[in-house]
């Protein structure tokens, strides 16, 4: 029973983990598809990079 609770608990942190790179990666991907155009690149990849270490902090 013990080591099924012990188990329990890692996988929990374990998925909090990976549920936030989920949806981290693909805007530091689109961050870095955007920072090519010019034009654009400076204000929305500031802001799309800083929510998405907004996201990566929260304790899920």
């Amino acid at each position: 029973m013990k080591k099924l609770f012990i188990i329990v608990i890692v996988a929990l942190f374990v998925s909090g983990c990976i549920l936030t790179k989920i949806v981290t990666v693909p805007m530091r991907v689109t961050a870095a598809v955007i920072s090519v155009v010019p034009a654009i690149a400076n204000g929305v990849e500031g802001v799309i990079l800083t929510s998405a270490d907004a996201i990566d902090t929260i304790p899920i």
